[in-house]
């Protein structure tokens, strides 16, 4: 049987994101209602430019005062899509302490503060859902903590960042520069006039930090996560790669110790084999590859970002809130019990592409195998070309820590024989790395 008297939500923002949530809770309506047992109604939307015209949304609904609003003490839930980290900190905390749950999108914040989010959710016995932080519309943050609860996760492997893919795509498939991929990339709408968060990797290490602490039951910070973004990404890597069966993508890589003792995370650009799932996913689409120990190989794809796919997460999160609110119970909270350290990126056991522009002489892959070898990093391939007095070595090296491998580069860099460190890349994604 429904009840009547309906749920009440308070919006908080309604930009792209929040006015597709304002519009399928009015087209949904009925749906919503069939979907949660009772009626939703959306009762205030808190956006900073009153004027403005938003489509669908009544002008009694709008309110330039989201403290009011989220201490009204009649509201269920409250939607939060601003972004940031204050006042959406401030605001969510009030309305725990007002008797509302909460659904966010704000990955920055939940990177930074999630622990004391959920601390103060605990606290006041309510709801915190944030699927859509991560991967947009993907389904990801609920699998991870509820479906994949009785499992043991080792490694997130994962393309996050929409406008990153866009642009490393385009480099791959038309042999674009960097300046000119993202030129294109703005053109179309994929990236901000202020593209700093994405191309630098900021956007993706605030993601790494949610699905590390998720899949490893650990507390992960935004300042835990190891970040390289794709600005000195060149069409010479990008060429490196293709000769190797590689393509380039800025992966977030969240992995559990092989002793269990301790996780990683980190962002940055790799070469991935073309035999990867990962390697496949093209323009701004998002995909991550989880690796289980009894469910395997899983992988999640989809669009990452706008505001339809993001909407569509922040409705599924505002229906469990919801049916929580009805049955006086509340969903999963924080799980953190392994408390395992994270282990800082020097401590990384990974792979380098490592091209070297060197003189052409007898004697100088000797001379590059001893600096090699005295910092304890094996070779993995080689391949030598010369001409006319100069010659290129690009190495691939096996596995070692990431501190031992930059060692290596700089000694390198030392060498009377070694012109230029031209370029360098880690390689990721081989199953058993």
């Amino acid at each position: 049987m429904m009840r009547t008297r309906p749920l009440k939500v308070a919006l908080l923002g309604c930009g792209v994101v929040g006015s597709e949530v304002a519009r399928i809770m009015t087209t949904h309506a009925d749906d919503l209602a069939a979907r949660i047992g009772a009626p939703v109604e959306l009762a205030g939307v808190a956006v900073r430019r009153p004027g403005r015209v938003r489509e669908g949304v009544p002008a009694e609904l709008i309110t330039t005062d989201p403290t009011a609003l989220v201490k009204r003490g009649d509201i269920d839930v409250v939607v939060e899509v601003i972004g940031g980290i204050e006042p959406a900190r401030g605001l969510i905390t009030t309305a725990f302490e007002h008797g509302a749950s909460v659904v966010s999108a704000n990955k920055a914040l939940l990177a930074e503060d999630g622990a004391a989010l959920h601390a103060a959710a605990e606290q006041h016995g309510r709801d915190l859902y944030y699927e859509a932080a991560v991967a947009g519309a993907i389904p990801l943050v609920r699998p991870l903590r509820e479906s994949l609860a009785g499992d043991k996760v080792n490694r997130v492997l994962g393309i996050v960042n929409g406008t990153t893919n866009f642009i490393l795509d385009k480099m791959d498939t038309s042999g674009a520069g960097y300046s000119e991929a993202l030129d294109e990339a703005t053109a179309l709408g994929y990236a901000e006039a202020d593209p700093t968060a994405d191309v630098e990797g900021f956007d993706a290490a605030a993601k790494a930090a949610i699905l590390a602490g998720i899949a490893f039951h650990t507390r992960v910070r935004l300042d835990d996560v190891h970040r390289e973004g794709i600005t000195e990404v060149t069409a010479a890597d990008i060429a490196s790669a293709k000769r190797m069966g590689c393509t380039v993508k800025l992966l977030a890589i969240c992995e559990r110790a092989a002793d269990g003792q301790s996780v990683t995370a980190r962002v940055h650009p790799a070469m991935i084999p073309l035999t990867h799932p990962l390697a496949s996913v093209r323009e701004a689409y998002n995909a991550v590859f989880v690796e289980a120990d009894a469910a395997g190989q899983l992988m999640f794809y989809g669009p990452g970002a706008g505001g339809s796919p993001t909407a569509s997460a922040v409705l599924g999160d505002l229906v469990a809130a919801c049916r929580n609110k009805l049955a006086e119970t509340t969903g999963p909270g924080e799980s953190a019990y392994t408390r395992l350290p994270v282990s800082p990126m020097g401590e990384v056991v990974t792979r380098y592409h490592i091209s070297l522009d060197v003189a052409d002489k007898p004697g100088v892959l000797a001379q590059v195998a001893t600096v090699f070898a005295e910092h304890d990093v094996s070779i993995d391939t080689v391949r030598q070309q010369g001409k006319d007095g100069e010659a290129s070595l690009v190495v691939v090296t096996h596995r070692a820590t990431d501190a031992a491998l930059s060692a290596t580069v700089r000694a390198l860099r030392g060498l009377d024989t070694v012109r230029d460190v031209a370029s360098m890349m880690r390689v990721e994604g081989e199953r058993g790395e």
